[in-house]
């Protein structure tokens, strides 16, 4: 494992020679620009594992993507490299089904100190959540990029993530309705507190969410990327386009379903995803927002 393979898979072309925060906002952007977002080792029949050269092999090397467990905890390691000074968190994210957070920490994140100023560097939550830069963590400040208005919240027990969003405009009248579309403007992501975690701490959590009948991984097949202008997705057999406008305060939703013969090709040409065995698409009902 080296630093050169991961710049180059991020298309990174900078210096760092300096830990600072222009340079962990440029390679934490080139990595969710890059690196998609996606859960499809468990529907290709694979075993997702925390072993980080298996995941460098694998999302490096290899053209794929990862889940949190995977692309944070290379985040991570990659941050280290750089000279960071970074510690991993365990994270509980929120569920619009059940209106509360989930009871585990299953949604690995990192911090990073820079000059006495806390940061939180999450590459690998996905969709219209998914931040495209570090985000400092002060409570109750609005930090708003493209993709919308991210908010830590200091809650005492525990800080909140959570994000503003703008009208969503659905261009295919059949998907109007949809129950992947989020409408609520504002929504908590996940809640965490500041207690360090070892990476050791998600191995059960890892193994849950790949076999567990509830869980929404084994539910829905995932793919993610994050895009100059928004983000694109495939959630079982539907994929989607999604362009922020923040000048005219809406995101523009562009959603399709496709079929077993495109979805290879989709996820090859939209997100330079190359599988080894045969997927398996997957699209139950629960609950998830693009």
């Amino acid at each position: 494992m080296n630093l050169e393979e991961y710049f180059k898979r991020i298309s990174f072309h900078g210096c760092y020679n300096e830990p600072d925060l222009e340079t962990l906002k440029l390679v934490h952007r080139q990595h969710v620009m890059s690196i998609p977002f996606e859960n499809l080792s468990i529907h290709c029949g694979e075993k997702i594992t925390m072993d980080l050269e298996v995941i460098f092999n694998k999302v490096v090397r290899s053209s794929r993507g990862g889940w949190c467990l995977e692309n944070n905890f290379l985040f991570s390691w990659v941050l280290r490299e750089m000279g960071y000074d970074t510690t991993v968190l365990g994270s509980r994210v929120f569920s619009g089904g059940a209106g509360d957070f989930g009871p585990h920490e299953t949604h690995l994140i990192n911090k990073v100190m820079i000059d006495g100023k806390a940061y939180i560097a999450d590459v690998s939550f996905g969709v219209s959540s998914q931040s495209w830069e570090p985000l400092e963590l002060i409570s109750g400040k609005d930090q708003p990029p493209a993709a919308g208005v991210f908010r830590l919240v200091d809650q005492g027990d525990m800080w909140v993530l959570e994000k503003t969003r703008r009208k969503p405009h659905i261009l295919n009248p059949e998907f109007t309705k949809s129950s992947l579309v989020s409408r609520k403007e504002t929504e908590p992501i996940y809640s965490f507190t500041l207690e360090p975690r070892e990476v050791d701490d998600f191995s059960e959590t890892n193994h849950s969410l790949q076999t567990d009948p509830n869980s929404l991984f084994t539910n829905k097949s995932i793919c993610s990327l994050q895009t100059p202008k928004g983000f694109k997705s495939l959630i079982g057999w539907t994929y989607t386009e999604f362009t922020y406008k923040p000048e005219e305060g809406i995101d523009v939703v562009d959603m399709r379903d496709v079929t077993d013969d495109e979805v290879e090709q989709i996820l090859r040409e939209q997100f330079n995803v190359k599988l080894q065995n045969k997927l398996q698409p997957a699209n139950k009902k629960v609950w998830y927002k693009v």
